[in-house]
């Protein structure tokens, strides 16, 4: 559980412990806040309380990515994003931005932001892997395999963990090949994106694997539907999103066990308070 050591991005805090993203969703139909935070004023307000409580970096988006969900023109994740990132990064806010697209990644980092959270992996946007290049700013690459609209009928695997690992391998090579340095590269196995309850799981449990690819972990759980599917009542009625934030943290805690680099949450004190205990607690053991 504690074998596998911390590892840190180029261009992005180093505590010594796994770090706690937090989520800022500037979208009216996201499915862990139904679009609280969809209003600018809203959504800075928002983010400036998740650094108070201590977030690392702070991750704006304007697309939501729950299954089924439509994506919004470019023109309007534009709009949503740039006040947000803008008035974060003058707010002393380390921030990331959550997009497939390399236009809005480009906007994002010319007002602020740090960092590229695409949760294609480079897919989505040929030009975006190019697009990070010349950035020079870190970027964290999820595992995907399609749209919101479709990605759940591709939830199909002979053997989760290998072929999520493999398909992984293949966006470090896309991203070297483009000029990227490894060490300002993150890896994120995509938690629902195009995956059961059950691979989850699979994914959740074999880290170690995924670590073998030899870059860091990024690890987005939080609110998720296959916690409110474990927690569901005795008639089958899964736990409402904003109800999962207890479970979240426990997964935060044996992720920050399992030397995962940063984990991406709705509920930043109760993630932060985990990882410490995670962090405190791997040390006495190595001692």
């Amino acid at each position: 559980m504690f074998a596998a050591p911390a590892r840190y991005v180029d261009g992005l805090p180093t505590p010594d412990r796994c770090l706690v993203m937090g989520v800022v969703n500037v979208t009216p139909d996201s499915f862990s806040d139904g679009g609280l935070w969809f209003d600018s004023s809203a959504a800075v307000e928002h983010g400036l309380e998740l650094v108070e409580a201590g977030a690392d970096l702070v991750d704006v988006g304007g697309e939501s990515t729950r299954p089924g969900a439509e994506r919004p023109s470019l023109d309007e994740e534009l709009a949503r994003v740039l006040p947000v990132v803008a008035a974060l990064a003058k707010g002393d806010a380390v921030v990331t931005v959550d997009t497939m697209r390399a236009g809005v990644a480009r906007s994002a980092v010319e007002a602020g932001a740090v960092a590229v959270n695409d949760v294609s992996g480079g897919l989505a946007d040929p030009d975006m892997l190019p697009t990070v290049v010349e950035l020079g700013v870190p970027y964290l690459a999820m595992h995907w395999r399609g749209h919101s609209t479709s990605m759940q009928d591709r939830a199909t695997y002979a053997d989760v963990v290998a072929e999520v690992r493999a398909e992984l391998r293949a966006r470090v090579d896309a991203a070297s090949a483009a000029g990227l340095p490894r060490q300002r590269l993150a890896l994120d196995p995509g938690l629902g994106f195009a995956k059961t309850p059950d691979h989850n799981w699979q994914l959740l449990t074999a880290l170690q694997s995924l670590h073998e690819l030899g870059q860091p972990l990024l690890v987005g759980a939080s609110r998720k539907s296959f916690l409110g599917e474990l927690l569901a009542d005795d008639d089958g009625e899964r736990r409402p999103a904003d109800q999962r934030d207890d479970a979240s943290a426990a997964v935060s805690a044996l992720c920050a066990a399992a030397g995962v680099w940063c984990v991406r949450v709705h509920d930043v004190r109760r993630s932060l308070d985990a990882v410490k205990v995670a962090s405190r607690w791997a040390r006495e053991a190595r001692e």
